[in-house]
């Protein structure tokens, strides 16, 4: 997600067209499943991103230089995530007593509540962006087990 520019944000329909990806600090113009995707914006994430958007803005119109980037540096370019994670994240991470977490465990833990709040593997299969439904099932399906006892419930009821 530091790949993300202003233009890949949709806030009428509260969308993120992911498209391109960093790695190892290389721009690259596609993600590594070499598809984008469009994300779901909640409404609280939406506002924060918004808002964000108005104070860059106001600053541009303050003479400071402006920047197509929504995660960027001092200078207006994109962040370097190494130097990111060790000077914010982390200290961020201990200033609030959790344990030290890697950035892409935060990626897991969205999925988690998702699957927590009832949604199905293949709507977050879209959007984390997987190749595949099984590749989903194989990293969290072990998050499901007895998920659907109410379908198997309405077996017994006869509602199929």
């Amino acid at each position: 997600m530091t790949a993300l520019k202003w233009k890949d944000i949709d806030f009428d329909n509260r969308l993120i067209h992911v498209q391109r990806t960093f790695s190892r600090d290389q721009l690259m113009e596609t993600p590594k499943n070499g598809k984008d995707r469009l994300v779901d914006m909640s409404k609280q994430l939406s506002t924060v991103l918004y808002d964000l958007k108005m104070d860059s803005e106001a600053s541009e119109a303050k003479g400071v230089n402006g920047s197509e980037w929504i995660f960027k540096n001092q200078v207006g370019s994109a962040i370097d995530i190494r130097n990111w994670r060790k000077r914010i994240f982390y200290k961020t991470i201990a200033k609030a007593g959790l344990d030290k977490i890697r950035i892409h465990d935060l990626r897991h833990t969205y999925a988690s509540l998702l699957i927590e709040a009832g949604e199905s593997l293949a709507y977050i299969r879209d959007q984390l962006g997987h190749h595949s439904i099984s590749f989903t099932v194989d990293i969290y399906g072990h998050l499901t087990p007895g998920g659907n006892k109410d379908a198997v419930d309405r077996l017994d009821d006869g509602e199929y």
